[in-house]
């Protein structure tokens, strides 16, 4: 997570407001930082009082308008929090046992292995703690924004970020470690908008409709975001 100054915090907080604005969204985007082993959380901003797993604390802030931190002590998913380099992968999960056995997901422990193998992951223990606030309001600078919204929604979303230079968006999506894994670590890996399905613990464990999907989209690309959403929308003319 870098540092950033009142102007940059300022211009985010705009991008979210816009956002908000332009797809008439019914929660708000989530920006999430990521606070490296050595950094610091910026003052002010309170621990979040009980644990919670990363997908509840996502869907919390989207509708409260809070803004917290939480450490590996507060992460009650362990391989959410290790897909976001706050610890490491719990040893039944890591190995596909987990999938295999009890939740019954795949024929053989060698399927499950497979797609555990591919699931995007910061590096174990790199991570000190992660930030949450919404985009509109938050008073540090994020590395990934999530959004919650309609098929619809996202249909708009990728049209915008492909507006200045065109191509596709990948995305890549297993039905498992959606908002840790899909949402944030590979945006932050990739440096591309990723878009997933959910998984089945946070289909289960937060508010997220039946109806929704969630798209991850790096910091970094909000500018180009917001510029395409503005044309697409049709809040400003098409350049001739």
């Amino acid at each position: 997570m870098e540092p950033a100054s009142p102007e940059q915090i300022k211009e985010i907080n705009g991008y979210g407001r816009e956002i908000n604005e332009l797809l008439k969204l019914e929660t708000s985007p989530v920006a999430v930082g990521l606070v490296p082993i050595g950094g610091k959380i910026p003052e002010g901003i309170k621990r979040i009082e009980r644990g919670m797993k990363h997908c509840q604390m996502v869907d919390r802030v989207r509708s409260s308008g809070e803004e917290f931190y939480a450490l590996l002590d507060d992460q009650t998913c362990k391989g959410g929090a290790a897909a976001l380099g706050l610890g490491h992968m719990p040893p039944k999960l890591a190995s596909g046992d987990f999938y295999y056995e009890k939740l019954k997901n795949f024929k053989t422990l060698e399927a499950a292995q497979k797609t555990i193998e591919k699931i995007s992951m910061l590096e174990a223990e790199s991570m000190a703690g992660t930030i949450y606030a919404p985009l509109e309001s938050a008073s540090f600078m994020p590395d990934v924004v999530v959004i919650i919204c309609s098929p619809k929604q996202v249909m708009l979303l990728t049209q915008a970020i492909l507006y200045n230079e065109g191509g596709r968006v990948e995305a890549e999506f297993a039905g498992k470690q959606s908002l840790c894994s899909d949402a944030v670590a590979e945006p932050y890996l990739s440096g591309k908008m990723g878009i997933t399905v959910g998984c089945s613990g946070s289909r289960k464990h937060t508010n997220i409709a039946d109806s929704e999907l969630t798209v991850g989209i790096p910091a970094k690309l909000l500018k180009d975001l917001v510029e395409g959403l503005r044309v697409i929308v049709g809040k400003e003319p098409v350049p001739a």
